[in-house]
């Protein structure tokens, strides 16, 4: 449980930066939000996305290993750009407002995604 909840922290401080890196190409609530709503907004959604992280991330890496190989590796910035877009249905069809303009937008904020959860994740000790 403590796993989740550290997975759970850290994806939200990685969708936080990416939003705020990416500017109006990835949103995280509404334009008219105020701040109270906008950190719940991000709390739902890092929720969810630490949840398909946890239970669908490894599914579909392992269905897709060969393609991995095959590609040396490249293949996982598009598995993560698409469920970075699979957190963005899920969380809609909630009623949270969560907005990555196209896929390339998905591909550009699962890089930053990836590289802020490694430098965080270096700091968080698993006990």
């Amino acid at each position: 449980m403590a796993r989740f909840i550290t997975a759970w922290v850290l994806s939200a401080a990685a969708l936080a930066a990416a939003a705020g890196l990416l500017g109006r190409h990835m949103n995280i609530g509404g334009a008219a939000d105020s701040t109270s709503e906008q950190l719940v907004a991000l709390a739902v959604i890092s929720f969810v996305f630490a949840l398909i992280n946890t239970f669908v991330a490894p599914v579909v890496k392992a269905l897709s290993l060969p393609f991995i190989i095959v590609t040396l590796g490249l293949a996982l910035l598009v598995i993560n750009a698409l469920l970075l877009l699979l957190t963005q249905w899920v969380t809609n069809q909630l009623g949270v407002d969560f907005y990555v303009e196209s896929f390339g937008w998905a591909v550009l904020a699962s890089i930053v995604i990836s590289i802020v959860n490694g430098v965080l994740g270096a700091f968080a000790h698993d006990d």
